[in-house]
Formats: C-alpha cells, structure tokens, sequence
C-alpha cells in the first residue's frame, strides 16, 4: 500500500466474474482475513482494517476474527457504516482508495468513485496487491467440461443463441458481452466443477449476430462438448484472451453490457467506451423462467431427494435413540452419501449445514473438526442442505427434536411454520414481485417482536446454481415481477443466540393460478419439496384449520410420492412422520 501510495485498500469476496461462491485461485478475502463465510469485505488501512459481512454470518465472523486486528462490522445495521463511509471518516483528504477492478462490478465501481470524489478521495481501480503477496496462490481450475443433453435442458445452443440474437437486435447491438459464469453455463448448455458446488464452467463469451466466442481453457472441453459448439459456429478462444478482443473492438460496433455482472476491468479495456451500451443481460430472465422439460427435471430431482433425505433421517433417529450419537460433520456425510446414491446425482448444491443446538443459531454454519459435536436428544437439530441432480437443483433446510421439545421452542417453530405456510399458500396478480409478499412469512414473529435477518426466499437455477437471480423474496425491491415457471425457496426462520436455530424451507414454483376478466391473471406457487416437517415441534393451538388442513394435505402429498419407492423400514418411518395432525 505504502509502495502504492494507497492510505484503503478494499478487498471482496468476488472473482472477475463476480460470483457469489469462488474457486480457490480468487478467495483473496479468506486468504487475508481468515474469514471463509461466502460473503464479506475487507478494507485495510494504514494503521487498522475492518471486515463487512451479513447478518449471516455475524457468529462465525466473530470467532474467526478473534486475534486477527480486524473489526468486524455488522452490515444492514442500522448502526453500521458502509464500508464506503467508513473510509471517509478515518483517511485523510486527498488520499488514494486502491481495488483490483477485476474484482467489482461497473456499477459498484461508479457508486464508489461518486462517493469517494464527495470526500476528496481518490480511487485507483487497477492494484492488484495480494496476488504478488500470495505465495502459494492456488492455480485456475482444470476441471472437465462437458455438454448438458437437451433431454435434461429442453432446449440446445443454437435455440438459445438465436433467441439471445433476436434480444442483442432489439437493443440495435452488434454484440454481447457475458460474464455472469451461471449465464455461460445455461447459454451453451455446459456443466464443469470449477467451482465447489456450482456446475460452471470458468469463462468469457462474446456473441454476435452470426457467431459466438467461449473464452476458456479448450483443454478442458470434452470431445463430445467442443463438437457440438463448432457445429454452432461457437469459436473456444484462450481465457485471458478476452481482454484483447474486447480492446480491439471497432467504434461503429455496438456492444451490450451488464453494468452490474461486468467486472471494471474488461470494461476499461474497451477502447471506445461509445460502443458500449449498458442494458441488463436478456439471458437473466431466460435462464430464470424454466421450460417444461426443466421442471419435469426437477420434479424427478425432488423424488431423489426426497428419498436420500427419508433414509438418512431415519437413520439418524434410530441411532440417537439407541444413544449411538453421531457428530454433525458425520451426519453431513451420511446424507450426501445417500444422495450419490441416487440416479443422476452430480455434487452437492453446497456445503450441508448441519447445527445442533447453538451451531443451528449461526445462521450459515459450516461445522469444523474444532467445532463439530453430537447430536442428541435435547435440543433442535437444524440441517439445510440441498443437491445437483443432472435434471434438477435441490435445496431444503429442515429442524428436527429426538427428544421433547419445550415449548418455547415448540411456539417458535410453529410461529416460523405459519409464516412459511402463509407464503406458499398465498395467490397474488400478475406483476407482483417477491418484495411485496415477503411480510407473510415474517408476520407471525414480527408480532412478537422477533425477526429474521436473512432473506426469505432466493431463485434456484436449473443444475446450475443454488442462489439465482433476479427473483427473489426480501424485504428489499429490486424491481423484478415473479414470472410463472421461476423456481424460488420459501425459507423463513428464527435464531436464538446460543439456544437453538429453526429454519424452514422448501422449494416453491410460480405458476398460474385464477383468471377473469374484471381482475385479470393471478399466480400461486406450487411447493415441490417432499418431506416431512416435525409434528412433534408443531403446536397445534397455534394454528388455524386452514394450516392445519395445509400440512396434512402437503404430508399427504410427500408419503403418496415416495411411499412406494422407499424400502419397508423407511416407508415405515416416512408413513409415522406423515400422520395427521
């Protein structure tokens, strides 16, 4: 910093492509800090640093940041300063504020110059520190690549690029630019494991109206994979080599960007900013809106993983009440087992999060061998999990009692429950977006005075990723209308700080509910998720008849489908957890 004249340096949890979860090669954050939550900031000054993350994460943060000299900040409180404005007030005027540009978005890049410059501050978007300091950086991934059939995806490559290239037309461009690593995956119809958990592929592309380049290491590619996108005229180019194309790029060429999932860097390499038309991607919304072959994918995924969940809980149980307690990272592995068992199984969606006890009030706890422990029978066991099926992504969370809940914490669940019920139950106009349902499945704990931190519903990808935009359910509006066909989570929760955890969650698809010519269309979600809730933390007061009627009728639903496909014992075990209430 000193060498660079920098008095801030700001350091993300991002990659050149902007991605929630990274590959090794670019978890410059956790390298610096210690901190291996999947979101956060750091910024370091001369003489202190501090680290930015979700409410998420405030737990784990505060442990693993304990002797390290940085400060955590508590971001969305009221209270907290932004990273931005925290700057402001220690470094003096006239100073520098040093990033990798690669490593934030344009937008983000533009809100902070305009922030800083207020401050007499200056900011310097081309330092990149930790990459000479790193000694031991890990190299990109080599991970095979290979082509996702259109019996799984619906739709080939060149369907999606000649609906891409009637979008970039209506936007008078010549060309556009994607980033976004989910995007590229679904555009070319390719899965890889460069990134823990995503089935992505690390690379560039470019597309024009009779063309297309893949920037990516070409090694990588099956046979099968780099055939078929040389019959639809896709041309595999080196990866760093998009900086170069995008600097040679003509002036009467119109390209198209997303300001928000294009990294600073490779839209400072463009020569002739004039050419560049900021417009989100058109393949946001078609990726988000899943065709039919899709949802029949995940339907079949959801049976899957309905049965590995019914065998692998009812495992659990039957050793907990034996006395034979297994750890949490056991049980993670147990479960993931009995998900590669099952057909089509590619890798977890993420890491299981597995928390007993006090470990299920970390909202985003990832058990260690420090931190790992028993489950028992006197407390709450919290498991959020989910799975990448070829024909399906799958994510779940469930909190299960092996023993007699009290009723604190019987009201809690029941209270989390109802707010989870009013949500999938709800039906709503077309044109309505995730923000203005999200009060439903919080009223329940608001009108006690208790909340959640989190958001209460994200968009879920097709064998892709396990967090999707643009649709979601949070208090904040981004503008986005649910659309029918769009896969979200309905995941409400409640965390009790050194007590226990509860979270509820299933996966819920948009579709078409009534219509009339006075009020016009209206939506409903469709809950896919099959299995059971725990009837023994559900306080039946609580509830009204229409919640009660919900509930058995969706156990109901979870035992007719996978009754018959599971073995006696567990068909057993899933007809008892499936009882009326």
């Amino acid at each position: 910093m000193d060498k660079n004249q920098l008095s801030a340096y700001i350091i993300p949890s991002s990659d050149p492509h902007l991605s929630e979860y990274v590959a090794d090669h670019w978890k410059l954050r956790e390298w610096i800090s210690g901190f291996t939550g999947s979101a956060g900031t750091v910024v370091i000054l001369g003489n202190k640093a501090g680290l930015w993350t979700d409410s998420r994460y405030y737990l784990q943060a505060a442990e693993q940041l304990k002797g390290t000299g940085i400060e955590l900040f508590k971001d969305s409180l009221t209270e907290t300063p932004s990273y931005i404005d925290w700057i402001c007030s220690e470094v003096t005027f006239g100073s520098t504020v040093g990033i990798d540009g690669e490593m934030f978005s344009v937008s983000h890049v533009e809100a902070m110059r305009e922030k800083l410059e207020v401050a007499n501050l200056t900011l310097k978007t081309d330092v990149s520190l930790i990459n000479d300091e790193w000694a031991e950086l890990p190299p990109l991934p080599k991970t095979e690549t290979f082509l996702l059939e259109n019996k799984y995806t619906g739709k080939g490559i060149q369907d999606k690029l000649k609906e891409i290239r009637l979008e970039i037309s209506k936007k008078r461009c010549h060309l556009l630019l994607l980033s976004a690593l989910d995007e590229i995956a679904w555009t070319f119809n390719l899965r890889s494991s460069d990134i823990e958990y995503n089935p992505v592929i690390i690379a560039f592309a470019l597309i024009s109206q009779d063309s297309a380049y893949l920037f990516t290491d070409k090694e990588k590619l099956t046979d099968k994979a780099f055939f078929e996108l040389s019959q639809c005229n896709v041309t595999v180019v080196e990866y760093h080599n998009i900086y170069k194309v995008l600097s040679e790029i003509p002036a009467q060429m119109k390209i198209l960007i997303d300001k928000d999932k294009t990294n600073h860097s490779l839209y400072s390499g463009i020569q002739y900013k004039e050419s560049v038309v900021f417009c989100p991607s058109p393949v946001v919304l078609m990726k988000a809106v899943k065709n039919e072959t899709e949802l029949n994918g995940v339907h079949n995924a959801m049976i899957k993983d309905g049965i590995a969940l019914t065998e692998a809980f009812c495992e659990l149980e039957k050793e907990v009440k034996k006395g034979n307690f297994i750890s949490e990272m056991e049980f993670a592995e147990r479960l993931k087992a009995r998900r590669a068992a099952q057909p089509d199984f590619f890798c977890e969606s993420f890491g299981t999060i597995a928390g007993y006890g006090p470990h299920g009030a970390i909202v985003h706890y990832s058990a260690t061998k420090g931190s790992d422990v028993k489950i028992k029978d006197d407390n709450l066991l919290l498991v959020d999990s989910g799975a990448n099926y070829f024909d399906g992504t799958t994510d779940i969370t469930r909190t299960f009692s092996f023993g007699t809940p009290t009723e604190k914490q019987k009201h809690d669940y029941t209270n989390v429950l109802k707010g989870h019920i009013a949500l999938a139950s709800i039906h709503f106009p077309k044109g309505t977006r995730g923000s203005q349902l999200d009060v439903l499945a919080h009223q329940y704990l608001w009108n006690e005075g208790l909340t959640y931190g989190h958001g209460t519903g994200h968009g879920i990808g097709h064998f892709l990723c396990v967090h999707e935009g643009p649709q979601n359910i949070r208090p904040n509006d981004n503008g986005v209308k649910l659309q029918e066909g769009m896969l979200l989570s309905n995941e409400p929760g409640l965390y009790r700080t050194n007590e226990y955890g509860i979270r509820i969650e299933n996966m819920i698809l948009v579709q078409k509910s009534f219509k009339s010519d006075d009020f016009g269309e209206f939506l409903c979600f469709e809950t896919l998720t099959l299995f059971p809730y725990d009837r023994t933390l559900i306080d039946k007061k609580l509830l009204t008849n229409k919640e009660i009627e919900w509930i058995n009728n969706y156990h109901q639903t979870v035992f007719s489908k996978l009754g018959s496909l599971l073995s006696t014992e567990y068909r057993d075990w899933l007809k008892t957890k499936t009882q009326t209430i």
